[in-house]
């Protein structure tokens, strides 16, 4: 019987879904660095991603990603050498099943750079898909508040985005490693 959320130290999967139930993404080998029913964070580090169409490719970077249960989206940090960036993808919260970390991608992306500038990405295909999926009304408005809500963060520079947070999980995510 799994529990309602990975164990620390475990390898997982991430699976991204849309709205629609299909397959969208998938992310083979995730560390985790802490596990609660309240908020996931992995690690990893050139894993392979698989799309939806079969095609793969490696992530380039160090990675440290931050789910949760009670917001409607998840939190990608990369770790370059000219800083730290933030993608940001709207989305449920997560579900974990004992196989994977499961969430639906709601299209609407925030990219954070270095500096904490942001930009918000793909609202174009949030349109396109919002139409073509049926999304309620009520995910609209929980999705577009929870864009408010992660830009507040940004700005006050909570939970990821705070100073030193993202090095302090790379320093353990180092630990497993080795």
């Amino acid at each position: 019987m799994s529990t309602a959320y990975p164990i620390t130290g475990e390898i997982i999967q991430i699976h991204s879904y849309k709205h629609n139930g299909h397959i969208h993404r998938a992310w083979k080998e995730t560390v985790v660095l802490s596990g609660s029913e309240q908020m996931v964070v992995g690690g990893n580090d050139r894993t392979i991603v698989t799309e939806a169409d079969g095609r793969t490719w490696v992530t380039r970077e160090p990675a440290i990603c931050f789910f949760y249960a009670e917001h409607w989206f998840n939190i990608i940090a990369m770790i370059r050498e000219e800083g730290v960036y933030y993608y940001c993808n709207i989305s449920s919260p997560f579900v974990w099943d004992g196989e994977a970390l499961k969430y639906i991608d709601y299209d609407l992306d925030i990219k954070v750079f270095p500096n904490m500038h942001y930009e918000i990405l793909d609202e174009d295909e949030y349109e396109r898909h919002r139409q073509e999926m049926n999304y309620p009304d009520v995910i609209d408005k929980i999705l577009k508040n929870n864009v408010h809500k992660l830009i507040y963060w940004i700005k006050e520079q909570k939970g990821p985005f705070s100073p030193n947070t993202v090095q302090e999980w790379y320093k353990k995510f180092i630990m497993y490693q080795k």
